[in-house]
């Protein structure tokens, strides 16, 4: 039996271990041990997730939350290797992009434990942003680099990644749109609940460091939610770390005229994404989202990694400098783009668990 220990901390990983866990139950010789940080630690963006994508308690939670980037790393370290160390897994699996990812993939390749490192490849070319340094150093730590697009494993080989390292198998968060639409149809009451009609809202999230912790572009970021709210019901889960950030910088005004909703489960996201007329984001995975469930994305960043989907008109980057972000996130409403498969068929999980037990 071979042993794969799953590092996950952070609210888009348990989606992604979810649909790769699945796969891996279904076969035989391979088991899972799930590790969760503590990155995030309120009970509607943790515990629910885990009861909501049916995945295993796990039986390590290392507790780790709050302090800044390099504290938070440094205590992540300490915890995963030790369990590391305790289970001597084969592979050690780690998704995306967060402190967690690095965290885990550092620990790894000290204890010289084999490394996968799922969506692989992508880059904002923006040094700035945390998530971009814990990608990149993550990808030159790993062993196995599971990129999930064309652009991703082109990216990588451009760095001088050796291409037998380099397995492109599709997008995780396809599986998991695929997987959970129906799902979310028949379980959640959250378009009831807030006596929300489809196609006539706008759903929005605002959570990446870039706009939170930086005053000018929080404030055009919901000055525009505000203006917006005028002409169409503007929707916003709040991340509590945003809600901090509006209240210190004097920003909550601004929200009076938005709906604004406590963190929301998995499924009810997926419905809020589903039915909304279109998407307002910051967030990398939502982005991918909006185009499975076939809804126009404005993207609140100066940048993206998924240029696919600006490329294919679903999406369009709206810089919180932008002159008229509500205007543009108005004209986007109703607006289409083209279809491919830029993310693959919809079964990257099994290709993730025919890749580990292959080089096992």
């Amino acid at each position: 039996m071979k042993t794969v220990m799953t590092v996950v901390g952070a609210r888009p990983q348990f989606i992604k271990a979810a649909t790769v866990s699945r796969a891996m139950d279904r076969v035989p010789g391979i088991q899972e041990m799930l590790v969760h940080t503590g990155q995030h630690f309120d009970t509607n963006m943790a515990a629910v997730f885990f009861e909501e994508l049916e995945i295993p308690t796990p039986p390590h939670n290392l507790g780790v939350s709050g302090g800044s980037h390099g504290a938070m790393t440094a205590r992540m370290l300490t915890g995963l290797e030790a369990v590391m160390e305790a289970h001597r897994p084969d592979w050690v699996l780690v998704y995306g992009d967060t402190n967690s990812t690095l965290a885990g993939a550092l620990a790894a390749v000290k204890l010289h434990i084999s490394v996968a490192h799922v969506e692989a490849g992508l880059r904002s070319y923006n040094r700035a942003m945390p998530e971009e340094i814990n990608r990149v150093l993550t990808d030159h730590a790993a062993d196995l680099l599971l990129t999930p697009t064309d652009t991703a494993t082109g990216n990588l080989l451009s760095e001088g990644m050796e291409a037998h390292k380099i397995s492109q198998v599709g997008d995780v968060m396809f599986d998991a749109a695929l997987f959970y639409g129906s799902k979310a149809e028949t379980h959640s009451c959250i378009l009831e609940e807030n006596n929300l009609e489809r196609s006539h809202y706008v759903m929005a999230t605002v959570h990446r460091q870039e706009n939170t912790d930086d005053p000018q572009r929080l404030e055009a970021i919901f000055q525009a939610l505000q203006t917006l709210s005028t002409h169409v019901p503007v929707v916003l889960p709040l991340h509590p770390r945003t809600r901090k950030c509006l209240h210190e910088a004097g920003l909550m005004p601004l929200t009076t005229s938005l709906t604004l909703l406590p963190p929301v489960g998995y499924l009810d996201m997926v419905m809020l994404e589903r039915a909304a007329a279109v998407i307002v984001t910051d967030s990398g995975g939502i982005q991918k989202e909006a185009y499975f469930h076939e809804v126009p994305c404005v993207i609140l960043r100066d940048e993206t990694e998924w240029i696919e989907l600006i490329e294919l008109g679903w999406n369009q980057l709206a810089p919180p400098e932008s002159a008229d972000i509500a205007g543009q996130i108005l004209g986007a409403i109703g607006s289409r783009g083209g279809f491919a498969t830029p993310y693959g068929e919809g079964h990257a999980a099994e290709a993730i668990v025919e890749r580990l037990l292959g080089t096992l």
